[in-house]
């Protein structure tokens, strides 16, 4: 392998690693906890990034390189960057806010527009991992990959894991959008908080609370699901 390729080869293995998320089976059962009657589409985002690569890998994480609080403002001005290629620092929060939108403006013109909601679903999902809210530092390069996939050969079959661990969350009709970018900044704070812990004590998840994390997507992604109309299990 050339100088070149081998230089490419390295800068893939950095920056793609960055935007891995739960592995795919805790992405399904994040979604089958959920109820969302197509679960088994929750996985398409990261399938995507074969193809779109930074078009879509930068809407699954937040480098929060200052670990700033998440606020409502910053979930909604992410929004405006959904799809850039172009924002390395990632736009994970707004991706959910944005894939909502084009769901809604798909659904009024009349096209098919459920794929949108498996990517927010996707992204959501996400939203509850602890090293995708905190800076892509040397720590967490080095945890990333064995905390995407911590219940990965289990939880498919453990759903009610997941679901003991879920809570209801309420999004008024009439602020929506407003109640969901607050849920939104209050998720990632609270994985942006675990990692720093991790961080701190050197160390990765245990499974129980890798599966508290998806308890909390799955509450959300449940109280959108509901908001919508959209059928459930």
């Amino acid at each position: 392998m050339n100088i070149r390729l081998l230089s490419i080869f390295f800068f893939l293995m950095v920056h793609v690693s960055a935007a891995f998320g739960w592995h795919d089976e805790t992405h399904l059962s994040v979604a089958k906890a959920a109820g969302y009657y197509k679960w088994y589409n929750a996985a398409g985002a990261d399938i995507t990034k074969t193809k779109a690569g930074n078009i879509e890998m930068y809407n699954h994480f937040f480098d929060n390189q200052e670990n700033d609080e998440v606020t409502p403002e910053i979930v909604l001005k992410q929004a405006e960057r959904y799809n850039n290629p172009n924002d390395p620092s990632g736009h994970l929060y707004g991706a959910i806010i944005s894939s909502l939108r084009e769901y809604t403006g798909q659904t009024i013109s009349g096209k098919y527009a459920e794929y949108h909601i498996a990517f927010c679903a996707h992204y959501i999902g996400d939203l509850s991992q602890p090293l995708h809210n905190t800076s892509y530092d040397d720590f967490n390069k080095t945890h990333h990959g064995i905390n995407d996939g911590i219940v990965e050969d289990e939880v498919l079959s453990n759903t009610e894991k997941i679901k003991k661990n879920m809570y209801q969350i309420n999004l008024r009709r009439d602020s929506f959008e407003d109640d969901l970018a607050k849920e939104i900044a209050r998720t990632a704070n609270q994985a942006r908080k675990l990692g720093r812990t991790l961080k701190k004590e050197n160390r990765d998840m245990t499974k129980e609370e890798a599966y508290i994390q998806l308890g909390h997507s799955a509450s959300l992604l449940k109280a959108v699901l509901t908001h919508l109309g959209k059928k459930t299990e």
